[in-house]
């Protein structure tokens, strides 16, 4: 019941902003745009900003980059051998690569690991933040019918260059290792900003899902997105934490994470780029449903109990 009760808060929010596009007809595009423009920056530099680097900061990098781009050559050569075009393989990529380590992956961490687990899932998170600012917004910007084939990877690399959200978590790494020092008020500013964006970004996920029919889902493509994000991502977690010097509880934390549902950031960025938005935000609504049963499978297999 209290694995429920985490959740309930998450499903919540999905249906406000279900009701609202319904009801007010809100522009998603722009909205987006203003999350990933203005508000996410100040996430990620407040998260980068107070949070202690450290140097297993360098095996967990390594850790969620494989996985990561692991995930991403399984969804190319699926795509590669489907013949499906570079929107359709990019907004695979989105729906698939890259995990929810945040409003759902922290307060599950937490409560089955406590206070050394949640330390973990906070440096996850940064860490995961930096990957669907870099990795993530390549992959939208590429798929995106915006541009032609023969510019695309110029495109996506010229969209990650200048998106703003990179560049916050570069200065908040900065500012902790030059010990900048920032003012209790300023601080509160910041993170009133950057909190501001998680809820946005839930709420404009339920609003995208407002706009989908289901006729209109392609079920085998959103299919396999789920299988490679609900099955894949935990086994191939599994093999890479064999390869890293971190305690077997922290592995354990790692595995949990990987099997979290798709990340609702994507949804932000398949909408502002126009890469499957609907597929995207179909897999991350879906996958968060469906991990009410495949997270506690994994943890049955890991041998986790929530503790008394």
């Amino acid at each position: 019941m209290d694995f429920f009760l985490i959740l309930f808060p998450i499903f919540s929010i999905f249906v406000v902003g279900f009701i609202a596009q319904k009801i007010l007809r809100f522009d998603i595009q722009n909205l987006s745009k203003m999350s990933l423009y203005v508000l996410s920056p100040f996430l990620a530099f407040r998260t980068f900003y107070t949070h202690e680097l450290t140097f297993d900061y360098f095996y967990l990098a390594f850790y969620v980059f494989a996985l990561c781009l692991g995930l991403v050559l399984i969804i190319s050569l699926w795509s590669k051998l489907m013949r499906y075009s570079e929107n359709i393989r990019c907004g695979m990529i989105l729906s698939a690569c890259f995990m929810n380590n945040g409003n759902y992956g922290v307060p599950v961490i937490l409560m089955f690991f406590g206070a050394q687990g949640f330390d973990l899932a906070i440096i996850m998170l940064v860490l995961q933040q930096f990957v669907m600012s870099t990795i993530g917004i390549y992959y939208a910007a590429k798929g995106s019918d915006r541009q032609s084939e023969a510019s695309s990877a110029k495109y996506a690399l010229i969209r990650v260059i200048k998106m703003p959200v990179a560049y916050g978590a570069l200065l908040g790494i900065l500012f902790q290792l030059i010990n900048i020092p920032i003012g209790d008020s300023v601080m509160k500013s910041i993170a009133m900003i950057g909190d501001s964006s998680i809820v946005v970004i839930m709420i404009i996920l339920g609003m995208q899902l407002a706009m989908i029919h289901i006729r209109e889902i392609d079920l085998p493509k959103l299919s396999i997105s789920l299988i490679v994000k609900m099955v894949i991502s935990p086994i191939l977690a599994y093999f890479l934490v064999m390869l890293l010097p971190l305690p077997e509880t922290y592995k354990t934390i790692l595995i949990i994470l990987a099997a979290m549902p798709a990340a609702a950031n994507t949804t932000l960025q398949a909408v502002f780029f126009n890469t499957q938005p609907k597929l995207v935000s179909s897999s991350t609504f879906i996958s968060t449903i469906l991990s009410l049963i495949t997270l506690p499978i994994v943890m049955w297999l890991l041998d986790v109990s929530i503790p008394t």
